[in-house]
């Protein structure tokens, strides 16, 4: 049932996003006589708790301050359900929020269907080509761009030293001796009886994507301008095939649980290792989220080994700016977005692990194994599908119930098959 229910909110979000195409927006925004912006509310939607209190604090003071009688209002939204919330309010002008963070991996779907202004002409007033490049790529339509970069976060190993010392285990440099150490780990620790050796919880398909890719399959194909789902293809099982190894001998994790607060497991003592942002770190090192005085003084970090000893393909997650079509405000808009671009923002983006949207502030992350960790995880990583559907298949939960299917023993190449059917009428829009 579930299954069904995910499939009739996707097949709502892709009605309303083609109505909202063809519907348009006329509304150049809302200005006084003399050009300038006039005052107003501005609304900036955030997800989930990656960026820090300090940098919402910094916006909204500054914003206020730079625009008098107007005002900044940060509304927090959960990721899960994102999709479908982002559809009925861009569809709406009184409801529209004029600022959205969206998924970079979620950003073709309404970058194609009219929802987020044009900002082609304000890229170069934005950052430019110092902007992370790969972001802009996947908002630009047409040679249009929609939405600029707000983040990116590779991922990487978090690891117990002292446990990998008492198992008389070496850091892994292949993807083998990752997958025999978190085995180990798991054999070693009995204690508690959900201990992990690597946490992975079953629906976590954007850490099982690295399987994947090292396994030499993909998510999706571009084939003559159409995407075709490539799960099933023998390449992709075999990825698919090792994630289940690991679920199975390395996990102690909810078989149907996300990665979510992946900190509480850790601070729990239940955790070998884990890929997980690098935020992470500074959520396990605070009085009021982590514990700073028992496991976060054993934590190291290395990026996930390939299979040839070079860094493994992860994904490389991160979110977009954008600013909604349908905004009465888009002057307005366009400075709150000015200011979570300028290097006194994204300092403290990157102060708190996240790789800033600029490629000249990525020396900000420091030069510590944590950033040596960040630049390594990076160097390899790859973006899910630019399909226009993207964000479709995200919303269906395709891939989190393939993954927690897989994760509870079942048949991975059925599996797999089953996964690319539903895709294929999803993908291209």
């Amino acid at each position: 049932m579930r299954i069904k229910k995910s499939l009739t909110g996707a097949a709502v979000a892709a009605l309303a996003l083609t109505t909202l195409a063809a519907c348009g927006s006329d509304d150049e925004g809302t200005s006084s006589e003399d050009g300038g912006a006039e005052s107003a509310e501005i609304r900036v939607w955030l997800n989930g708790t990656d960026t820090p209190q300090e940098a919402r604090d910094w916006l909204k003071t500054t914003f206020e301050e730079e625009n008098p009688g107007s005002t900044l209002t940060i509304e927090q939204q959960e990721w899960d359900g994102l999709v479908e919330k982002l559809t009925t309010a861009l569809s709406s002008e009184s409801e529209t929020p004029d600022v959205v963070e969206i998924g970079n991996t979620q950003a073709p779907t309404f970058t194609s269907a009219g929802a987020f202004a044009d900002l082609t002409d304000e890229v170069d007033d934005l950052g430019g080509d110092d902007l992370l490049p790969g972001f802009v790529d996947g908002a630009t339509v047409d040679g249009k761009t929609y939405a600029v970069p707000y983040y990116a976060g590779s991922k990487y190993i978090f690891y117990r030293k002292d446990l990998f010392e008492k198992s008389g285990l070496e850091v892994p440099t292949t993807l083998d001796e990752f997958m025999q150490a978190a085995v180990q780990l798991k054999k070693d620790n009995p204690k508690p009886a959900n201990f992990s050796g690597f946490w992975f919880p079953g629906q976590d398909w954007r850490n099982g994507a690295a399987f994947i890719w090292s396994a030499g399959g993909d998510l999706a194909v571009e084939e003559g301008g159409e995407w075709t789902p490539a799960l099933s293809s023998e390449e992709s099982v075999a990825g698919l095939e090792m994630a289940q190894q690991l679920f199975t001998e390395a996990s102690g994790a909810p078989k149907d649980g996300n990665e979510a607060d992946p900190w509480t497991p850790w601070c729990a003592g239940e955790v070998g290792m884990m890929s997980t942002p690098g935020w992470v770190k500074g959520l396990i090192e605070a009085e009021d989220t982590g514990c700073p005085d028992t496991f976060a003084k054993e934590m190291g970090v290395f990026a996930l080994p390939g299979t040839d000893g070079s860094p493994a393909p992860v994904l490389l997650g991160g979110s977009d700016l954008a600013i909604a079509a349908k905004s009465a405000n888009q002057d307005l808009a366009q400075e709150a977005v000015e200011l979570m671009l300028s290097d006194d923002y994204q300092t403290i983006m990157a102060e708190a692990g996240l790789t800033p949207a600029k490629e000249s502030l990525a020396s900000l992350l420091g030069d510590d194994e944590y950033a040596e960790a960040t630049v390594a995880a990076a160097s390899n990583a790859k973006l899910t599908p630019a399909a226009p559907g993207w964000a479709t298949v995200e919303g269906s939960r395709v891939l989190e119930d393939l993954f927690s299917a897989i994760a509870q023993g079942g048949d991975v190449a059925e599996l797999a098959g089953n996964a690319d059917e539903q895709m294929a009428g999803q993908l291209n829009g």
